[in-house]
């Protein structure tokens, strides 16, 4: 099959790293002997390049702007000519509107890769248009019914998608995957616990510090078990606008905890490697109910124990390779952590679970044969 995979944001930024998942889909689908081509919309005109892909990478236009939109259904419309399908993922219109048009001036199916409910997110911090906010999702909830078919990454998405009328057959289940190969128990952390003076047990929260990310949480739960646990370390591993006030929010509450700042995707493997035990917190909102978060699959992957709140996909995802607790509640957060920091067995035992799982389910050669299957029913309606 010839796919044409196009995301909105930037393949090569460390700023937008929600990238991966377009990026290992198409490796994935590559590998299995797919031919594919990747569209993405660059932050900038001067690309950083800090990979090579095995496959044609194609740059559009992210202004904004009618003359925009033409400009970048100029740019895809070999593409698409070329493509026997278009995979597109997330509900931007500067992205969306382009796709839609080439698609249908060249009569090629569509498959729509819902992976998160973006209103949601986009009024989970501070909103910057209601109108624009309102918008969206208009556009969200009407594009399941402008596609072949469509991916989705939760049993929320799943849901949602039904009560709009979308027949359940070109529905298909993508939750988030793993590479593998690059995240796996055998990768040392020492490089990392010796570059940040960490000595003694850590425990690890992984993540984009922006709005509805919940590290306040892993700061309250650092706190209540720092007096009790002065050898432990806690390790936020990430960085975003709101580093400095949840910084300050460690400071006031004696937290202690260490930040690394921004970290590149490929070495975010060194540093799981680098803690004992790892932590996936969320409060229950509609976002929250809808992803399938990435950091739990990779912390699998690396053979770590897992604590995390009870909300969404979580408890599908973790099985019995991880501890649940209640979510919001940072007290609960912490008995779990000292739970497994009393009882090394447990941990390893749990992290030996959590890595049969991701070999068994989550990871992107399993993700993408389901979006095979999707492929050929865009393609062929069977």
């Amino acid at each position: 099959m010839r796919i044409l995979m196009v995301h909105p944001h930037d393949i090569f930024s460390l700023t937008e790293p929600w990238t991966s998942r377009i990026i290992h889909l198409s490796l994935a689908l590559h590998r299995k002997g797919e031919e594919v081509r990747l569209a993405y919309f660059p932050l900038r005109e001067e690309e950083m390049v800090w990979r090579e892909f095995p496959f044609p990478v194609i740059s559009l236009d992210r202004r904004r702007g009618a003359h925009v939109i033409l400009k970048n259904i100029f740019s895809l419309l070999p593409h698409v000519k070329w493509a026997e399908v278009i995979h597109f993922q997330k509900c931007f219109p500067y992205c969306v509107l382009p796709v839609l048009l080439s698609s249908w001036i060249r009569g090629k199916p569509l498959h729509y890769d819902w992976d998160d409910w973006e209103y949601h997110i986009y009024h989970a911090d501070i909103v910057p248009s209601r109108l624009v906010g309102k918008f969206l999702g208009l556009w969200e909830l009407n594009l399941p019914h402008l596609v072949e078919t469509l991916s989705v990454s939760s049993q929320n998405l799943y849901q949602l998608a039904r009560s709009l009328g979308v027949r359940e057959d070109r529905i298909f289940r993508a939750p988030v995957g793993v590479d593998l190969g690059m995240f796996h128990p055998g990768i040392s952390g020492e490089k990392v616990r010796e570059e940040l003076g960490l000595r003694g047990e850590v425990v690890l929260y992984m993540g984009q510090l922006h709005g509805g990310q919940y590290v306040e949480l892993f700061i309250e739960a650092s706190a209540l078990l720092k007096a009790k646990y002065p050898e432990v370390n806690f390790l936020v591993v990430g960085g975003g606008y709101r580093e400095e006030s949840l910084r300050e929010y460690s400071r006031k509450l004696k937290a202690e905890v260490v930040f690394t700042g921004m970290v590149p995707h490929e070495k975010i493997p060194e540093y799981i490697s680098a803690a004992d035990i790892c932590i996936a917190c969320f409060e229950d909102n509609p976002v929250t109910r809808s992803k399938s978060p990435l950091k739990i699959v990779e912390y699998m992957a690396c053979g770590k124990p897992v604590v995390a709140s009870d909300v969404g996909e979580v408890r599908r995802m973790l099985g019995d390779a991880g501890i649940i607790v209640s979510p919001g509640d940072s007290r609960a957060l912490a008995e779990g952590i000292e739970i497994l920091l009393l009882n090394p067995e447990k941990r390893r035992e749990l992290g030996k679970r959590g890595r049969e799982r991701v070999e068994r389910i989550y990871n992107w050669d399993a993700i993408a044969e389901n979006l095979r299957q999707a492929y050929r029913k865009a393609l062929f309606g069977k």
